[in-house]
């Protein structure tokens, strides 16, 4: 026999389990430390997947035990809908079995490969079984399944199958023992849970640690995210092989009617129209189409107007829950400055629709001499790895930061200062550099979409910089104007024997300003805010006064308390003062409130910002701020 059938002996199929298992780092199983990170996240990302689309507010429960050395066991628990018992060992012991990947939707998992992948690794470095237990509402009791996966045939095995009284109304358990290794820094799992809470302030997410240190990051809010609808492919992001096996399969008896009932914004004028361009009949059978025919109507999509995919198969987090997540996480390290979070209109790569959202804090006890810590999120879920190749960085990076006050070597690269930026992209197929989902690739498309931004979120730093170096100057007038000048005026009178002179008109043409600022007086656990508001105009003044406490609960206020924040009318006399309090407790380590106004020219405010667009009016950022680049607007 010659060489080729010597050859073609030990040619055989290899199944997608086996593949994985040999090139397990494809999937980010690469480092002990990561495999953990790892491990826990495709857990909880189907947890809340799971919980987001049954409409059920997400309680996480996780847990890391240490069986060994170098061993460790994964714990993750939730209160979603369960999963059907025949369905048990499918979902966690067949890699590419799942429900989302024909779904064009937001969804965080896509392929079906993650929670099964987890369950390889732990029985590759382990040698141990996975154990899932999973109830669902409709049945009184639970299932507890012991199993592995046969990588040969990829298809589950099961070692112990048997019904449990479990207390809980329903939800699902995972455990699973693998080979790791655990910290507390970065890139590790609590990282990755803390920043999961940031864009996922509807979920509640519960965490032990091997040394027992428990940490709850409570939810901020009982909203869930609206949900999210399955579209249709657009014509603008299909293939040509996708398209023609499309065709093949589709039910419809007329080309005109496929391209309408398998393509999203395509409706029957525009498909008489693309068939007209591409010179073929209407009523030709869509399963008849050549290659060359088929080529010929994607080419005529190309030169009709199509609306952009729908949006609703998206769920951005929002710029208010974005401020939340970050104060609700972030406010022990007390930023001076919360940038009102920018979300860009919906946009189109390839066909498919997405959506940007960013923000920005600054000052505080963030380090000022150290690069500016960058949060990366793709459709609400962390992306911890491979930083400098994905295209938030690359935006970041390509921003000249200098201009809107941070420091910046050459007007490229990350910049240096007391700053948090987060920037979340959300689409229905993200473009990730790998199976391992760490990063985004660099798509035109998407990067310019963060640039844009990411300088919104500049020219908010700049004029935030810019009052506060404007209230440090006038702090040194006010004292003059409010301490010295009267002292002058009595020794000049008492001189001259003379009355003393009145000083408000005197006091009104100097400052000509609403000035706003607060005293902190501590007591024990609670923190009283005294605000005083003095009127330094010729005239009354009426607007609303709303104070944002970074951190800690409202006990007692004069104002209004709404949502999570402080509301006052304030109605005050030419040259006088008023006094506001709020009292909050659970409040160590509070910074200062961001005071903000409605229904005044903020130009004459000192103290407080405009009131941020999400809360009902829309803030023009840019009045003050020069040198606006054209492309920006």
């Amino acid at each position: 026999m010659g060489i080729a059938h010597e050859m073609a002996k030990k040619q055989r199929e290899i199944s997608v389990a086996e593949f994985f298992q040999k090139n397990k780092h494809i999937l980010g199983f690469d480092s002990l430390t990561k495999s953990l990170v790892v491990s826990v996240k495709e857990a909880v990302d189907n947890s809340l997947d799971a919980c987001e689309e049954a409409r059920i507010l997400p309680d996480i429960f996780v847990q890391i035990e240490q069986v060994g050395k170098d061993e460790y066991k994964m714990i993750v628990e939730d209160n979603g809908p369960g999963i059907v018992r025949k369905n048990i060992p499918l979902v966690f012991g067949k890699l590419l079995y799942g429900s989302r990947f024909h779904a064009l939707r937001q969804s965080r998992g896509q392929q079906g490969i993650g929670i099964s992948a987890v369950v390889l690794y732990g029985q590759l470095s382990s040698g141990k079984p996975a154990k899932i237990i999973s109830k669902i509402k409709e049945e009184e009791v639970g299932y507890e399944v012991l199993l592995t996966i046969n990588t040969k045939k990829n298809e589950p095995k099961v070692i112990k199958e048997e019904p449990i009284i479990w207390e809980k109304e329903q939800g699902t358990r995972v455990e699973v023992v693998m080979k790791a290794r655990y910290n507390r820094g970065k890139q590790s799992v609590f990282e990755y849970l803390q920043q999961t809470a940031i864009v996922n302030p509807h979920a509640q997410i519960t965490f032990v640690e091997p040394d027992d240190k428990k940490t709850v990051f409570k939810r901020v809010t009982d909203e869930l995210p609206p949900p999210v609808k399955e579209i249709k492919p657009h014509p603008h992001g299909i293939e040509l092989g996708e398209f023609i096996n499309m065709a093949r399969a589709t039910k419809a008896y007329r080309l005109t009617s496929f391209l309408t009932s398998e393509f999203s914004r395509v409706s029957p004028r525009i498909a008489e129209k693309v068939c007209k361009i591409a010179y073929l009949y209407g009523d030709m059978r869509p399963q008849d189409m050549s290659l060359s025919e088929a080529r010929r109507v994607l080419e005529a999509f190309t030169k009709v107007k199509l609306m952009a995919p729908p949006t609703d198969c998206l769920s951005p987090i929002g710029e208010t829950l974005i401020k939340k997540g970050l104060k609700n996480v972030l406010g022990s390290l007390r930023p001076g400055f919360y940038a009102q979070p920018i979300t860009r209109e919906p946009k189109v790569y390839s066909g498919n629709p997405f959506i940007v959202e960013a923000g920005i804090v600054y000052g505080g006890e963030l380090p000022k001499d150290q690069p500016v810590r960058i949060l990366r999120f793709a459709n609400r879920v962390p992306l911890l790895y491979q930083q400098g190749a994905d295209v938030i960085t690359k935006a970041i990076s390509s921003v000249d930061w200098r201009r809107y006050g941070l420091e910046q070597r050459g007007g490229q690269g990350i910049p240096v200062g007391p700053a948090i930026i987060i920037v979340h992209v959300a689409s229905t197929r993200v473009p990730f550099t790998s199976e391992a989902k760490e990063a985004i690739a660099d798509v035109p498309e998407i990067r310019e979409e963060i640039e844009l931004a990411l300088k919104s979120l500049g020219r908010q730093l700049k004029m935030y910089r810019v009052k506060k170096e404007r209230k440090k100057k006038l702090s040194e007038k006010f004292f003059i104007v409010n301490q010295l000048l009267p002292e002058i005026a009595r020794k000049s009178a008492e001189i001259v024997e003379k009355p003393v002179p009145k000083l408000e008109p005197v006091i009104t043409k100097i400052m000509n300003v609403i000035w706003i600022d607060e005293k902190i007086e501590k007591d024990g656990k609670m923190i009283k805010i005294t605000v005083r508001i003095a009127n330094f105009t010729e005239k009354k003044e009426k607007f609303d006064l709303y104070g944002d406490c970074p951190i800690g609960e409202i006990v007692d206020t004069d104002g209004e308390i709404q949502d999570d924040y402080v509301k006052w009318h304030v109605e005050i006399e030419p040259v006088s003062y008023q006094y506001k309090k709020i009292v909050l407790k659970n409040a160590s380590g509070y910074g200062e409130t961001n005071y903000y106004v409605d229904g005044i020219n903020p130009s004459k405010v000192i103290g407080a910002e405009p009131l941020p667009g999400d809360w009902g009016i829309k803030m023009d950022f840019v009045e003050e701020i020069e040198e606006v680049e054209e492309d920006e607007q």
